[in-house]
């Protein structure tokens, strides 16, 4: 019989006293990280054919969608200065959130200062900071958008903090449903998260929208969490228009990034901006929690803080105009492939994000059950690599990245195209359980 001592050296986890934390499986089995590349797995490496994963976090490749030589040369900068080598201040460097202010101020009503400023290790790191700043009731939920980006959610299963959802409408240019938000808050609930532009649906909002937002926010007693990501890739023809300008009727926690605009989502800086007129963040002490917080959390690189105000201040127009003219030819042509696809449709055509939201009909395809499946297959037969809806909270829905060469669009829909045609469910067909059989005719006399 084995002892003790045995037991333990043999790994029999009843007899050691810790484990690991549950808490970050559950977390993670909500991102699209995990998601994403797990789908790898089904990958056939001997198809002959590239993994195609379109992505923003990869752009360096594509002459169209790589960083500027300004934006470049600011980090090189940094690094030559010696000044950088240290350890940044956890609120971030005094000159580097002296920029972002400046970045973001425009037409604000009530212009920030520094202080009212934080650097952050990207825009996903602002998320943690923020949702965990909100987190210390735990009776508390927090109002997110359905499809929406799944770092909220992630963070939010993270620290037990409930989720509520709220809709995103497709027929009224997926405009917030204001009666939905309303009905989906109680006493409990502390914040609402905002994605304008928005990632996935590629929409932006209207002034009188968001004032209808705000306004709904103030009648409930919540804050606003205004996630502007991607408020430099607008090619539409409505104006970007930042939710700062309603601080004065709910106070506004603001994050960004230079990750989408500069096409730099590796470089990890981001930042929080507390839109607070009226000072109500100090009086309840979510500035207190913010700046507690940000002591227990490595700080973003000194150097990339370093170069952030030249990076911010000397990126030409141009660069802009570039990227912006690429999106639209994309959006153009991926439209115009999707009319050879039919059991995929795009109810807006995007105005911003690099991204189309697609509705899929599985009803058109043999042997599909849902937008999971969809996805899986495609992965195995084409090694393209696209997000399923149900990972952004819509079932039976697809995001496809265009933010990328237009060659690689064009491979894109090529495989696309070879995977659907191939499942389609042929005319003169019915089905049984989700496979196609032949429709048979019987006459009778």
């Amino acid at each position: 019989m084995a002892s003790n001592s045995d037991d333990k050296c043999n790994g029999d986890a009843k007899v050691w006293r810790f484990k690991g934390n549950g808490a970050t499986s559950d977390a993670a089995a909500v991102t699209l990280r995990k998601l994403a590349f797990g789908m790898f797995k089904n990958c056939t490496m001997n198809s002959g054919k590239t993994i195609l994963f379109p992505t923003p976090g990869e752009p360096s490749a594509h002459p169209n969608f790589r960083t500027c030589p300004e934006a470049e040369e600011a980090v090189a900068a940094a690094a030559r200065s010696g000044m950088a080598n240290s350890y940044a201040p956890s609120p971030g460097v005094l000159k580097a959130r002296r920029a972002v202010a400046d970045y973001l101020n425009g037409e604000l009503p009530t212009k920030l200062k520094p202080e009212d400023v934080y650097i952050t290790g990207g825009c996903n790191q602002a998320i943690e900071i923020v949702i965990d700043s909100l987190a210390g009731n735990p009776a508390a939920n927090i109002l997110l958008p359905r499809p929406g980006y799944p770092h909220y959610d992630a963070r939010a299963v993270y620290n037990g903090l409930e989720i509520r959802k709220y809709d995103l409408l497709p027929e009224s240019d997926w405009e917030i449903d204001i009666d939905g938000l309303e009905a989906a808050a109680d006493e409990n609930t502390v914040a609402m998260v905002i994605i304008n532009p928005n990632n996935p649906c590629g929409n932006v909002y209207a002034y009188d929208h968001l004032n209808k937002v705000a306004e709904m926010a103030r009648k409930l007693g919540i804050l606003i969490i205004s996630d502007e990501v991607y408020d430099h890739v607008v090619y539409g023809d409505m104006p970007f228009i930042p939710m700062g300008k309603f601080a004065s009727i709910a106070p506004v926690i603001t994050l960004g990034s230079i990750s989408k605009g500069w096409v730099a989502p590796g470089w990890r800086v981001g930042w929080i901006a507390m839109n607070d007129p009226n000072g109500i963040f100090i009086s309840t002490r979510v500035v207190q929690a913010i700046e507690d917080f940000l002591d227990l959390t490595p700080q973003p690189s000194f150097i990339l803080q370093e170069a952030l105000p030249d990076i911010l201040e000397k990126t030409p127009k141009e660069f802009f105009d570039k990227k912006i003219k690429a999106m639209r030819r994309n959006v153009e042509l991926s439209c115009e492939r999707l009319k050879d696809i039919p059991c995929l449709f795009c109810p807006k055509k995007p105005e911003s994000c690099s991204y189309l939201w697609l509705k899929l009909d599985t009803s058109m395809l043999d042997n599909i059950k849902n937008d999971f499946d969809f996805c899986t297959k495609l992965v195995s037969e084409e090694s393209l690599i696209l997000i399923p809806g149900v990972a952004l909270g819509a079932e039976n829905w697809v995001r496809i990245s265009i933010g990328t060469d237009e060659s690689v669009v064009e491979e894109i829909f090529d495989r696309l195209k070879g995977f659907c045609d191939r499942h389609a469910i042929s005319k003169g067909a019915i089905t049984l359980n989700g496979h196609a059989i032949n429709q048979i005719v019987v006459s009778v006399v």
